[in-house]
């Protein structure tokens, strides 16, 4: 969907800015301790570089498909670039990235991987506080990425709270919020929320798109098997394009069956 969503802001010359809120360290290696441990990278990205689409969902696709390919060897999967390296691989050279990491390790680890690039900064600064610090960018165009770790209890209202300041100061911009989803009584009031305020900007209007994505049933011992964004300001295209996605996914990043997607428009 990032790629997507960037992918579409290409269709102007006009420049525009990404703002990745919680960046992380921006490349992962899949060879690692961590990785091989969870290993869920083989249940995600893996089958989804072996699968088959057809023609149009591979179109789709091929940008995100090709920005994964060129940070590992030909037939090989050995690292992943998270959300600022994809973002910066979609940066053309009017566009600009701010990218914030608090976390030390993660943000050293960032900082070698942009390379001191022109193009993406980051910075040493809370993603809540940067949520509101860099709106409206300069270039008046362009997409807030906000995808905090969501350790504290409060994550929820905290998200919420947050783009409501941001999104007073910069209503045009598209954002993409993502959560965890464990249990329906938090995400559906996060989305609520979040499309009151959208509405309460625009009028009434209902320019809040919600996608959900399950690999498998939620219990109590299953761990995170269900994540989901909510996109404000979604690009016209972004709708249709993943109603022919997302069929094609269920089969490849199911566990033990077909996995499960909902997509729908909001309505405070």
């Amino acid at each position: 969907m990032l790629t997507r969503i960037l992918t579409y802001l290409h269709q102007k010359q006009s420049a525009f800015r990404v703002i990745d809120t919680h960046a992380g360290a921006g490349r992962y290696d899949l060879t690692g301790d961590e990785a091989e441990r969870s290993g869920e990278w083989r249940f995600g990205v893996a089958r989804i570089l072996q699968a088959r689409f057809s023609d149009e969902v591979q179109a789709l696709v091929a940008p995100y498909l090709d920005i994964v390919r060129a940070f590992n060897p030909p037939r090989e999967l050995i690292a992943y670039p998270g959300s600022p390296l994809i973002a910066r691989a979609l940066l053309r050279p009017q566009d600009r990235m701010v990218a914030c990491e608090i976390q030390d390790a993660a943000r050293k680890e960032l900082i070698r991987n942009l390379s001191r690039d022109p193009q993406a900064r980051v910075v040493d600064l809370d993603g809540w506080t940067a949520l509101t610090a860099y709106v409206p960018p300069n270039e008046r165009r362009g997409l807030v990425l906000i995808d905090p770790p969501f350790e504290d209890k409060d994550e929820f209202s905290r998200l919420a709270e947050k783009f409501a300041a941001a999104y007073a100061k910069w209503p045009t911009g598209i954002y993409m919020l993502w959560y965890p989803a464990k249990d329906r009584r938090g995400p559906d009031r996060l989305a609520r929320e979040i499309a009151s305020v959208a509405a309460a900007r625009e009028g009434g209007g209902e320019n809040c798109l919600r996608v959900e994505f399950s690999v498998a049933p939620q219990t109590a011992d299953s761990g995170l098997v269900s994540a989901g964004l909510l996109i404000v300001n979604p690009p016209w295209t972004l709708a249709s394009e993943l109603k022919t996605v997302l069929p094609e996914l269920e089969k490849p990043l199911g566990l033990g069956g077909a996995g499960r997607y909902r997509i729908e428009v909001v309505r405070p």
